[in-house]
């Protein structure tokens, strides 16, 4: 018996961001943009285009453009089906949708909408309870863009290592071990100086200011019987590069080397 695709999901939520619809419209709706707040993409600017955006090594994410009617309205689909090893009967396209629209006060509303359809698994609800976990911060990392970096390309790092525990042992661990306790408080990461800007859940963003001006982002995930902590920074300037290429190793060797204790019963808030 074929079961098909008829159980909707949706992520639907409004952000207001700094900026004029053209600065916002180049951070969401261009690879350099993208790959500057988000993930490393590759995009054709059109109605049609291919667009893949690069999560890790080996892994990705297909898709096209579905509406592109700048700098208003961009649309995609991404083939889940194919990123989750499933075949493409079992999910139908899982479709984004950006609205930008300007404000008063030199800001934007960024309206966006993320939908698909499912056989109803139970996979498929975690999966989209994770997504909307991670897509929301975010876009605290955009509004930071914009507010700093806004048209700037940026130079990445991006490390990533597994440990046994639950999640949220492994979180107050990176926390911890970083200083990533209250937002507004200063920080310093491998000889960089920083801010905390945000805390939202198991991830935390900083702005970077010395001796490289750029954000980073700090997230833990579970997958399978691991939790990932992962760091990714987006790095600006003429020093980002050398920074990227003599941290990455150091920035490494701390999350491979984080003392997350021995799990001693449920997690505690």
């Amino acid at each position: 018996m074929t079961t098909h695709p008829t159980v909707p999901y949706r992520l639907e939520f409004a952000v207001e961001v700094p900026g004029t619809p053209e600065q916002v419209w180049q951070a969401i709706a261009t690879a350099p943009g993208l790959s500057s707040w988000f993930l490393p993409t590759v995009l054709e600017e059109r109605e049609g285009g291919a667009l893949r955006f690069a999560m890790g090594e080996g892994m990705g994410s297909e898709g096209h453009v579905t509406r592109w009617d700048p700098p208003r309205t961009l649309g995609y689909e991404e083939d889940w089906a194919a990123l989750m090893g499933k075949s493409p009967d079992e999910l139908s396209p899982m479709t984004s949708g950006f609205v930008i629209e300007s404000n008063s006060g030199g800001t934007c509303v960024v309206r966006v909408t993320t939908s698909g359809f499912g056989t109803g698994a139970d996979w498929e609800q975690e999966w989209w309870d994770d997504m909307g976990r991670a897509w929301r911060p975010s876009f605290d990392v955009l509004r930071l863009y914009l507010a700093r970096f806004p048209g700037q390309e940026a130079t990445p790092v991006e490390v990533f290592a597994p440990h046994a525990g639950d999640e949220e042992t492994v979180w107050r661990t990176v926390r911890d071990a970083l200083g990533l306790t209250e937002e507004g408080h200063a920080v310093e990461l491998h000889g960089a100086t920083g801010t905390v800007e945000r805390l939202t859940g198991r991830s935390a963003l900083v702005r970077l200011d010395t001796p490289v001006t750029g954000m980073l982002t700090v997230t833990t995930h579970a997958m399978e019987s691991e939790v990932y902590v992962g760091v990714r920074a987006y790095l600006f300037g003429p020093g980002a590069a050398a920074y990227a290429r003599d941290e990455a190793p150091a920035w490494q060797a701390l999350l491979e080397g984080l003392a997350v204790p021995a799990a001693t019963g449920a997690a505690q808030p």
